[in-house]
């Protein structure tokens, strides 16, 4: 069953060859995205993951404007020039958001919060604060009363919150626990 067109060789007929030459005689295979021979043939197997890429032009000082344009036309990428330290902060930022990790940063009472070593959570699950805590040691939830969160995640700056607490990316955390 084809959801969607296919452009790139695939068809009932292709399918029906593949999986009889891989022993499979009875299926139901659903297309959901235009797709090659390869890239059937690759999910048959079981053996190969397409993961996110991201293209780095380096020497974009080099370049001349015609030629960027035709770049901007490519998916994924970000231009750079290391020689000149230009879009640095882009690439980082891209890295970041294909990697789909966030930065929690922590701060002790009474003290600046911790720029220097953020705590990496993955995105992807929307990280509490009880996966923040664990992340930093098992034993916090134990004696956790509640956080105070600065950031994007909270209502009001600072915000008292519980351990379900949903964080996003730059948020500072300090972790209050339970006396006695």
């Amino acid at each position: 069953q084809e959801i969607a067109t296919q452009t790139k060789g695939m068809n009932a007929d292709v399918a029906r060859v593949i999986c009889k030459e891989y022993k499979i005689s009875c299926a139901e295979i659903i297309l959901r995205e235009d797709i090659t021979v390869d890239q059937f043939i690759d999910v048959v197997e079981g053996n190969r993951s397409y993961i996110p890429v991201l293209y780095v032009f380096n020497k974009i000082d080099s370049l001349t404007i015609e030629e960027l344009d035709i770049l901007d036309q490519m998916p994924n990428y970000v231009p750079i020039s290391s020689q000149h330290e230009w879009n640095l902060e882009e690439l980082m930022e891209s890295v970041w958001e294909r990697c789909n990790m966030m930065r929690i940063y922590t701060k002790p009472k009474g003290q600046m919060p911790d720029y220097e070593g953020p705590v990496i959570l993955h995105s992807e699950s929307n990280p509490t604060v009880e996966e923040f805590c664990n992340r930093l040691h098992k034993s916090i939830m134990a004696d956790f009363s509640h956080a105070v969160v600065w950031g994007r995640s909270a209502k009001h700056q600072p915000q008292r919150c519980g351990k379900d607490h949903i964080l996003m990316d730059e948020d500072i955390v300090q972790i209050c626990k339970r006396i006695g």
